[in-house]
C-alpha cells in the first residue's frame, strides 16, 4: 500500500510504501480517524485519513459507509452551463480494507524530528538547453 502524508503548515507532500503485514493495521479505519506515525516510521507524530483511493483506481468517499463499490449520482457544477447537472460516479465507502491502494494522511501532531528531516526539499531538474539550428 502507498501512503501519501502532507505538511498543512509548509504544503509538502511525502510518499511511502508499507508492506502487506503493516497496512493489517489500518484495516477497518476510516475517513477522519487518527492513525499513529510510528508505522511509516514518523515516531511522535500522528496522522489523519483524508481519504485514497482502491486498486481500480477508484476514490474513497466519506459519506459511504463500508469499503464497498457504489455508483452515485454527483453533481457536476453550481454554475455555467452545467449548472444543476449530476453525472453518475463510481466510488469507494469510506473504510481502508485489502482492496486499498492508496491512503492519503495529513499531519495533525508533530513528533520529535524536524519536518526537513522528514521531507527533504528536492532540487527541481533544469533542461538542458536545446540547440537552435
Amino acid at each position: 500500500m502507498k501512503i501519501v502524508y502532507s505538511d498543512p503548515k509548509t504544503g509538502r507532500t511525502a510518499q511511502a510504501e508499507i508492506s502487506s503485514e503493516i497496512s493489517v493495521a489500518l484495516n477497518n479505519k476510516k475517513i477522519g480517524d487518527t492513525v499513529d506515525g510510528t508505522i511509516i516510521g514518523l515516531s511522535g507524530y500522528t496522522l489523519k485519513i483524508t481519504g485514497g483511493s482502491d486498486t481500480s483506481g477508484f476514490p474513497m468517499q466519506a459519506n459511504i459507509e463500508g469499503a464497498a463499490k457504489k455508483s452515485v449520482l454527483k453533481k457536476i457544477s453550481n454554475s455555467g452551463s452545467m449548472k444543476g447537472m449530476h453525472r453518475r460516479r463510481t466510488l469507494v465507502g469510506n473504510s481502508v480494507n485489502p482492496n486499498t491502494a492508496q491512503l492519503n494522511l495529513v499531519i495533525v501532531e508533530y513528533g520529535d524530528k524536524g519536518i526537513d528531516e522528514i521531507m527533504p526539499k528536492k532540487e527541481k531538474e533544469k533542461k538542458p538547453d536545446e540547440k537552435k539550428e
